[in-house]
C-alpha cells in the first residue's frame, strides 16, 4: 500500500542507559502491534454494525415496502435505526479507527493515546447499540436515547482531543497536507451532526410521542450527515490516496476547498429553509470536486493494483459517477417528487453508490496493511463485492424512482431483489475483512523500523502495495 514511511526517530527518553537496536526494535514492534489490535476493534464492530442492525435491517425495511408497495406502513424509528447503524456504526467506527491508529505515528507516544482510545471504543459501540436497540424494542426509549447521544459525543471528543494534540514530527514542518484541511473540514460536519443528533434525541426523549425524529428534523439532519460529514470525507482521503492509487495528475486544491465550501453553504441553507436551492449547490459542488482530484482524467502513472482486484480503479470511478447522479438526483427531487422516490434514489445513490462503494474499494486497499501488515485475503471475493453492490445500487435506484412516482407497477418486485444483492456484496466484503485479520499472517515483524501512515507518499511502499 503506497503510503508515507515515518522512521521511529523518537523513543520516550528514560534514565539510564540508552536502549539498544534490538530493545529499539522490539519497541517498535509492540508499538505496532497495540496500534493493529485497536484498528482490528474499531474495523471489527464497524463489521457487525454494517450487516445486521445496518444492512440487513434495511433489507427487512424493504421487503415491508415492497410487500406494502408503500413506505408509510414501515416505522420510521426503524428507517432511522437502519441509518444510524451505517453512518455512525460503520463509518464512523472506521473513521474513528484509522484516526486513532495514524495519531500516535506523528507523536512518538501511544500510552496514553491507546488508553483514551479503547475508552473512545467502548462508549461509542455502547453509545450506537443503545441507539439502535432504543429505536428499534421501544424499549425505556427515552432515557436510552439520551443516554445513546451523549455516550457518542463524548466518544467523539475524546477522539478530537488526541487529534487536537497532535504535532508534525518535524518541529520545522507545520505547513498540513491539502487532505488534512479537508477531513478537519469533515470533522467539523461530524461534530456538528453529534451534537445536532444529541440534541434531536433530547428533545424527542422530552416530547416525542415515539423514538424517532420529526420528519423535518430528520430531513435537515439527513442532509448534514450525507454532505456535511461523509462525502467531505470521501474527498479528504481520496485527496490522501487516490493520487498514488490511481496514478492520477496532483489534485486541485483551489476547486477543492471550493466544492468544500460550496456544500458547507448548501447545508446552511437548507437550515434556513432553502432546501430546494441547496440541491444545485451540491451539484456544482460535487461538479468541481471531481475536477479538483481529477478522478475522470486519464492517469499519469500506471494504477498500483498489487494485492488488489485488477478492476479496482473502474469501481473507484463508477462511485464518483454515482456522487454526479446523486446531487441531479436531488435538484429532479425538489422539482418532481411527490412520493419520496426520486429523494430515496437520491440519498441511494448517494450513501450506497458512492460512500459504500468507496469504502468497499478503498477499504480493501489500506485496512490490510494497517491492520499488521497484511495481504488481502482474496482478490476475487474484493471483486465480487463491489460488483454486487454496483449491480444492488444500479437496480435499486431507477426502480425506486419508477415504483415509488407510481410510474412502474413491476419495479416493486425489483427493490427486494436489489437489496439481497447489496446485503451479498456487504457480506462479501466483511468476509474478505475478517478473513484477512484471521487467516493472514501479520508482517509487521519482520520490517525495520518504519511504520505505515495515513498520509501518502509517491515513493513510499509497505508489503501490499
Amino acid at each position: 500500500m503506497p503510503t508515507t514511511i515515518t522512521p521511529l526517530s523518537t523513543v520516550t527518553a528514560v534514565h539510564g542507559p540508552s536502549p539498544s537496536p534490538a530493545e529499539v526494535m522490539e519497541i517498535a514492534r509492540s508499538r505496532e502491534a497495540s496500534l493493529s489490535r485497536l484498528l482490528i476493534a474499531y474495523v471489527s464492530s464497524g463489521l457487525v454494525f454494517m450487516l445486521l442492525p445496518g444492512t440487513f435491517l434495511g433489507v427487512w425495511n424493504l421487503l415491508q415496502i415492497s410487500g406494502s408497495q408503500s413506505a408509510g406502513f414501515i416505522s420510521p424509528a426503524w428507517l432511522q435505526a437502519h441509518g444510524h447503524a451505517q453512518v455512525f456504526g460503520w463509518i464512523g467506527s472506521f473513521i474513528l479507527g484509522i484516526g486513532f491508529y495514524s495519531i500516535p505515528k506523528r507523536r512518538g507516544t501511544t500510552k496514553s493515546t491507546l488508553v483514551g482510545a479503547w475508552t473512545c471504543w467502548v462508549m461509542w459501540t455502547l453509545g450506537v447499540a443503545l441507539r439502535w436497540f432504543a429505536n428499534v424494542y421501544g424499549w425505556e426509549w427515552r432515557p436510552l436515547l439520551a443516554v445513546s447521544a451523549v455516550l457518542e459525543l463524548a466518544a467523539f471528543l475524546i477522539f478530537f482531543s488526541a487529534v487536537s494534540r497532535h504535532r508534525p514530527e518535524s518541529p520545522g514542518n507545520n505547513r498540513l497536507a491539502l487532505w488534512v484541511w479537508v477531513v478537519i473540514g469533515a470533522s467539523i460536519g461530524f461534530l456538528a451532526a453529534l451534537i445536532l443528533n444529541a440534541g434531536g434525541t433530547i428533545y424527542v426523549a422530552l416530547r416525542g410521542i415515539g423514538p424517532a425524529f420529526p420528519h423535518v428534523l430528520d430531513q435537515h439532519y439527513l442532509t448534514l450527515v450525507a454532505w456535511g460529514f461523509l462525502v467531505p470525507f470521501v474527498w479528504g482521503f481520496s485527496a490522501n490516496w487516490l493520487p498514488v492509487f490511481l496514478g492520477l495528475k496532483p489534485t486541485r486544491p483551489k476547486l477543492l476547498f471550493a466544492a468544500l465550501s460550496l456544500n458547507f453553504a448548501g447545508i446552511i441553507l437548507t437550515f434556513a429553509g432553502f432546501a430546494n436551492e441547496a440541491t444545485a449547490l451540491f451539484v456544482i459542488g460535487g461538479v468541481l470536486a471531481i475536477a479538483a482530484l481529477r478522478v475522470f482524467e486519464p492517469s499519469q502513472k500506471e494504477p498500483k493494483t498489487r494485492g488488489v482486484h485488477s478492476s479496482f480503479p473502474y469501481f473507484v470511478r463508477a462511485a464518483y459517477g454515482s456522487l454526479l447522479l446523486a446531487s441531479v438526483l436531488g435538484v429532479g427531487a425538489a422539482v418532481w417528487d411527490h412520493s419520496g422516490g426520486i429523494w430515496g434514489a437520491s440519498r441511494h445513490a448517494l450513501t450506497v453508490g458512492f460512500i459504500a462503494m468507496m469504502v468497499l474499494c478503498v477499504g480493501q486497499r489500506v485496512l490490510p496493511a494497517f491492520g499488521g501488515m497484511r495481504l488481502l485475503w482474496s482478490t476475487r471475493l474484493m471483486f465480487a463485492s463491489v460488483a454486487f453492490l454496483a449491480i444492488g445500487c444500479a437496480l435499486r435506484v431507477p426502480c425506486e424512482i419508477l415504483a415509488y412516482q407510481g410510474y412502474a407497477n413491476w419495479a416493486w418486485s425489483v427493490l427486494p431483489a436489489s437489496a439481497v444483492v447489496e446485503l451479498a456484496g456487504i457480506t462479501v466484503f466483511a468476509m474478505n475483512v475478517f478473513g484477512t485479520f484471521i487467516l493472514e499472517p501479520s508482517h509487521f515483524h519482520k520490517q525495520s523500523l518504519v511504520v505505515p501512515s495515513i498520509a501518502d507518499s509517491n515513493d513510499g511502499t509497505v508489503p501490499n502495495s
